[in-house]
């Protein structure tokens, strides 16, 4: 008897374990959907770009994007990568003088 009370409550603890581990799971893909997403107006706005410079990122590749009944969605995440690469350090003394 006691053999099967100790299976039983071992069996509920190693439960207990994949659980935790299916709501981590859960979690980080909820985490990966809800990703802050915005309009082409909002990228326009925070990047002071215009409508063609928009395009023109998107048709080169530079910004991926997602379009849904004719308008264009944008990953802030995407927005920030391509901030990233683009980043550059100008070197003392080469200032254009």
């Amino acid at each position: 008897m006691n053999e099967i009370i100790n299976l039983i409550l071992k069996l509920s603890q190693e439960l207990k374990t994949i659980k935790a581990y299916l709501e981590v799971f859960q979690k980080t893909r909820l985490e990966k959907f809800n990703e802050a997403w915005i309009d082409g107006q909002d990228v326009m706005q925070v990047l002071h770009i215009s409508k063609r410079t928009l395009q023109s990122l998107r048709d080169s590749g530079a910004l991926p994007y997602s379009r849904i009944n004719g308008k264009f969605y944008y990953k802030l995440s995407d927005i920030e990568n391509m901030l990233e690469s683009n980043y550059s350090i100008l070197k003392s003394g080469s200032h254009g003088n």
